[in-house]
């Protein structure tokens, strides 16, 4: 099965459901705008992911899944640091610390979690590598597609509807004259709240609260739904000077200069 090329003919969903009917086993490629992902497939089911330099190992995500207090997690990375995930894992089991069920339950919800952030991905290309499978010291799962695609196909549609309503993120937020008095908001959305300034760029609220292009237009859109907030030009950036098409609005002159062009390319 050769499938390699551009994702704007073909989206992730599309890809994982050419996969998933042809039950294919090997390692989908894509290449993004700022990183790479690794997604392994075994007859056509979700076995392994992983993206960019994003920390993958057992412990980590463990640790993120709150499987792990900081201090285990912690005290595993300094003293396990080079035992291998399969390793690790039988370790946790055999000293108590951990059911086999949570660890592949924490494996799954990741795994799936890294083909979730593919499907905004736009931009880049893709190739799929019968021959790559997952590293041997990983521990793989079987997660079956259609529930991904199902729900990827309504993360698209949200996604295109996200960007109509706000197609850049370069623009900053302020807020209205409307009271943020009596304002049920989560824990997100407040820590949006705490970095909207005509300074900065929604861009950079995001950075700074580690949340994909998805959730910061979601909190965004809710917050301009509410009337609490409204898109602005961030200050300090001045718009762009209009070009003008030629040197001078009168049409005798353009048509002038029109001729004079067309003669100097003729004579060349």
């Amino acid at each position: 099965m050769a499938l390699r090329g551009n994702l704007r003919d073909f989206t992730v969903i599309q890809l994982l459901n050419l996969i998933n009917l042809a039950k294919k086993t090997g390692t989908l490629v894509v290449d993004g705008p700022n990183e790479q992902a690794h997604v392994s497939f075994r007859d056509g089911r979700l076995s392994y992911a992983r993206i960019g330099n994003e920390d993958n190992r057992l412990a980590s995500i463990l640790h993120r899944a709150s499987r792990l207090t900081v201090n285990q997690y912690r005290a595993l990375i300094e003293r396990a640091g080079h035992v291998s995930d399969k390793e690790l894992g039988l370790m946790l089991i055999n000293a108590g610390y951990i059911q086999q069920d949570e660890i592949l339950t924490s494996l799954q919800a990741y795994y799936t979690d890294v083909v979730r952030r593919l499907f905004t991905w736009v931009e880049g290309f893709f190739r799929f590598e019968p021959n790559l499978l997952p590293p041997d010291d990983r521990i793989t799962v079987r997660i079956e597609l259609e529930n991904i695609i199902i729900e990827g196909a309504r993360q698209l549609r949200e996604w295109e509807q996200l960007q109509d309503e706000i197609p850049s993120l370069d623009m900053a937020l302020k807020f209205t004259d409307r009271p943020l008095k009596n304002i049920n908001l989560s824990v997100e959305e407040w820590r949006v709240v705490s970095y909207i300034n005509p300074k900065n760029t929604i861009r950079q609220i995001a950075a700074a609260n580690k949340m994909s292009d998805l959730e910061i237009r979601r909190i965004v859109y809710g917050l301009l739904q509410a009337g609490l907030v409204e898109i602005v030009r961030p200050e300090g950036i001045k718009p762009p000077t209009p070009v003008r098409t030629f040197p001078s609005e009168d049409r005798e002159e353009q048509k002038s200069l029109v001729n004079r062009l067309i003669g100097r390319i003729r004579s060349l």
